[in-house]
């Protein structure tokens, strides 16, 4: 893949996709046209979440969404993106090593740390997508991105209000990010380098707070005072 081509990207495996951000995404990118394959630790599993999402989606773009292990998920996509909970989060890493070789990670990762998930709690490494960097190595491409954006607004047919911020290990692949943050129906902002991951990721603590007093679950971030497309 050309480093500023986005338009060689037409399959896209989320490791750990049966929870409700993978299922989420996986519904935003079908209904865009790419083809998704929804990882799970279990064959079984995965074909389970493709029918409960098949029933959202229109008979016409249920070919673009398929089930598979996460490793034969991987090893089939051109972008992989990973959504599983933080405490799963080195290991998967770890065991998908030579699947992601090569390809662009997206990493949705929050490092929560319950019972206090309304605390910022970042790890060693600085964030989520750093430890990502510390297993896969500095050659890596990796982006970290939809932190901020709640299930339920993923897979609602309304526009969404919410931003994305998106940081990576280089412009290039910030780009590739973006053109998928706007292919699912949201506005993206290229948010800098890796290191700045550990923004979007606190915030997350932080919305959690804020739907906690608010009774609500769809609380999330916006940028203002720029032009926006």
């Amino acid at each position: 893949m050309s480093d500023n081509d986005a338009t060689e990207i037409k399959r896209i495996a989320i490791l750990g996709g049966t929870g409700k951000e993978g299922k989420g995404l996986a519904y935003r990118w079908v209904k865009a046209g790419y083809h998704v394959i929804i990882g799970s630790r279990t064959l079984e599993k995965a074909q389970a979440a493709v029918s409960d999402l098949s029933e959202l989606i229109n008979n016409e773009k249920k070919s673009l969404l398929s089930g598979a292990t996460n490793d034969v998920a991987a090893d089939n996509a051109d972008l992989v993106v990973l959504t599983v909970p933080f405490e799963a989060h080195a290991s998967m890493i770890e065991a998908m090593k030579t699947h992601i070789d090569g390809k662009i990670l997206i990493d949705v990762s929050v490092p929560l740390v319950p019972p206090k998930v309304t605390k910022v709690q970042m790890p060693a490494a600085g964030s989520a997508a750093l430890e990502a960097k510390s297993i896969l190595g500095e050659g890596a491409r990796i982006a970290s991105a939809f932190q901020n954006i709640s299930y339920e607004r993923l897979l609602n047919e309304e526009d969404i209000e919410c931003d994305v911020l998106v940081s990576g290990s280089d412009k290039a692949t910030r780009d590739v990010v973006l053109k998928l943050v706007k292919d699912a129906g949201m506005v993206g902002w290229d948010a800098g380098p890796l290191e700045n991951s550990v923004i979007a990721e606190g915030l997350t603590s932080i919305l959690i707070g804020i739907n906690k007093q608010f009774n609500s679950h769809t609380a999330g971030i916006r940028i203002t005072g720029v032009k926006r497309d």
